[in-house]
């Protein structure tokens, strides 16, 4: 926050504070042509129903003021005065810190007990796949879904179709270092007719329904700008995180439209890399969890 801002909140802070003050103060006073204290006002409702004029009880107007005390004491201890830190110096983030450090000491003994088997071993531990599921569902499920399903353009990691690998190396990388995978747009290169006629060529190796002409000059094209990824059989690079174009699974969807537009424009996928965040003794629980989700 700029020194203007800073000070500008600190300024409308104490402004409003010192406001409720004034309010009580002034709501209190005592005016002329005033009715005395216990006398009725003058106002009435419904033919008889008056108004008196009782202050409030003075346990409630103390109230008002312990508020305000309170309101300026909490200002001087703790961050609320735009860059203000408070004499106690604290922050979220270092309460957070100290939560973390505090869960660490209490649960990191566990996590170095289960790092020390192998994931195979631990996908068959009930115990084991518990702890990594509940893992999965805090840092994972928001893309993967709950059940490991998937959506579009996040893969399903039970169903034993893997873009980078499915043995268990390959999990735990990819969960410590994350993965970048990029499809370049071709479209500027072979045209839209071009790209039509791949489509129709990757339609068919899925052995569907396709146009014959068009799948036969898409081979072509195929040939010439798809194999380096996807393998002259169109089954992929694991190496590379090419997909496997002839199984009939689509990370984005299968349809003709969609196959065209991954081709005509392109696509990037992002894993974002789970190293730092969670540490290799937690990654290696949660590699062994969805390990035996395609490995029952």
């Amino acid at each position: 926050m700029s020194d203007f801002w800073s000070w500008y909140v600190a300024l409308i802070t104490v402004a409003n504070i010192l406001a409720c003050y004034w309010l009580i103060k002034w709501a209190s006073k005592s005016r002329a042509n005033e009715a005395k204290q216990g006398d009725v006002t003058g106002h009435k409702w419904d033919g008889d129903l008056e108004e008196y004029n009782n202050p409030l009880p003075r346990w409630w107007l103390w109230l008002f003021y312990f508020t305000i005390v309170f309101a300026l004491v909490y200002l001087v201890l703790y961050p609320g005065l735009g860059n203000y830190k408070g004499t106690l110096g604290w922050s979220q983030t270092g309460q957070y810190d100290e939560e973390i450090l505090h869960a660490n000491k209490t649960y990191d003994p566990i996590f170095a007990s289960f790092a020390k088997q192998d994931i195979p071993s631990l996908a068959k531990d009930s115990n084991a796949t518990k702890v990594g599921q509940r893992l999965f569902l805090n840092y994972c499920a928001t893309c993967h879904a709950s059940d490991a399903g998937g959506a579009k353009g996040f893969p399903n990691l039970a169903d034993n179709d893997w873009l980078w690998g499915g043995d268990a190396g390959n999990i735990k990388t990819t969960i410590l270092n994350g993965r970048i995978g990029v499809m370049p747009p071709w479209e500027a290169v072979i045209g839209k007719q071009g790209v039509k006629d791949v489509t129709q060529y990757v339609i068919s190796l899925s052995g569907r329904k396709h146009d014959v002409a068009m799948a036969k000059a898409g081979k072509q094209q195929f040939n010439v700008m798809c194999i380096a990824c996807h393998g002259a059989d169109g089954k992929g690079n694991k190496a590379l995180g090419a997909p496997d174009l002839t199984d009939n699974i689509w990370l984005y969807g299968g349809s003709a439209g969609v196959i065209a537009q991954s081709i005509a424009k392109g696509r990037t996928g992002v894993m974002p890399a789970h190293r730092d965040f969670l540490g290799e003794d937690k990654v290696h629980l949660m590699a062994a969890y969805i390990y035996s989700l395609s490995n029952k």
